[in-house]
């Protein structure tokens, strides 16, 4: 068998693609209004917040952003408050659109969820409080849950 260039077609993908291209951190803040100066025994109250965000970047290249914001407090008191936007940029081709929904949804926050865990923990810890990890998140979950809400908002029509 001799070696032969591939011709262009056989380099072309047909079939649904979905890459990651790069992450990276694109955003974040650390704000500990006492520092770790802690009244008592440490045993704060953990407020988490994710959000998804899209943005299309060119053709087929699509940023995602994952915000995970974290607050702790110790009594009334806030003790840290830790905001990161972790981002990545994903190739997606030939994807219907419920399947870029569900990658931007799921699949995609999945892959970024470490890199935010890394950073959340990094900036808690370099501000001279006691390790935090993030706890598991169930993206597929929480997608699923929001197109249900979506579908009963629809479902209940406008409201004036």
């Amino acid at each position: 068998m001799e070696n032969q260039p591939a011709t262009p077609a056989a380099n072309e993908q047909t079939g649904p693609m979905l890459s990651i291209q790069s992450v990276y951190l694109k955003d974040c803040s650390y704000e500990a209004p006492k520092g770790p100066r802690i009244d008592g025994n440490w045993n704060p109250q953990i407020s988490l917040d994710i959000n998804t965000s899209a943005n299309v970047v060119a053709p087929e290249l699509n940023e995602v952003v994952l915000t995970v914001t974290v607050g702790a407090k110790q009594g009334e008191a806030t003790a840290f408050l830790v905001e990161v936007k972790q981002a990545g940029l994903f190739a997606m081709k030939n994807l219907s659109q419920e399947d870029t929904r569900r990658a931007i949804g799921t699949v995609c926050p999945n892959l970024l969820f470490p890199y935010a865990r890394v950073a959340v923990s990094q900036l808690v810890t370099q501000g001279g409080f006691p390790n935090f990890v993030l706890p598991p998140v169930d993206f597929d979950a929480l997608f699923a849950r929001g197109m249900q809400q979506a579908a009963a908002q629809a479902a209940q029509g406008p409201t004036n």
